[in-house]
């Protein structure tokens, strides 16, 4: 049985909501799973994404293959980071407790960087709400304005 970490579409036309979940890789998009992981909103900015890390981790260490958008989305919350660090410890590079500090070093960069990048977010719409709308009004000037018709002669008059 191949099992997949993929996304279940929830939420009304035009409002994608996901559920992350583990499936058979027979079952339907939106048909039966084995176990809900987290959820993802693509609609906020920056797109709201909460995952049980320990879970997911669990599920790829018995082999559970994600779907690309899952990968993106689990590579973004740092489980696959994890994953990484947790088999070195396997293969004896180095410890448990040097792997975990590597996370939560990690951690608390991507955290500054998202509130970093949410903030200017939000600075640069409140910056476009705070504008007014200023029309711009064309002064024609001598140079800008077009030519005064001349007069036609008629050949038919001379």
């Amino acid at each position: 049985m191949a099992v997949k970490m993929r996304l279940q579409r929830h939420g009304s036309k035009k409002r994608p909501f996901y559920f992350i979940v583990v499936a058979d890789g027979r079952s339907p998009r939106d048909g039966k799973f084995i176990q809900k992981l987290g959820t993802y909103n693509p609609l906020t900015v920056p797109a709201t994404v909460q995952v049980d890390r320990q879970k997911a981790l669990d599920w790829l260490q018995k082999g559970a293959q994600p779907t690309d958008t899952v990968r993106r989305i689990l590579s973004y919350k740092g489980v696959l980071y994890l994953k990484h660090l947790l088999r070195g410890v396997g293969l004896g590079l180095f410890n448990e407790a040097v792997a975990m500090e590597k996370f939560t070093k990690w951690s608390a960069e991507h955290d500054a960087n998202m509130a970093k990048r949410q903030s200017a977010h939000r600075k640069a719409r409140m910056d476009s709400r705070n504008q007014p709308v200023v029309k711009k009004v064309a002064a024609k000037t001598e140079e800008e304005a077009p030519a005064a018709p001349t007069e036609k002669i008629n050949s038919e008059e001379q």
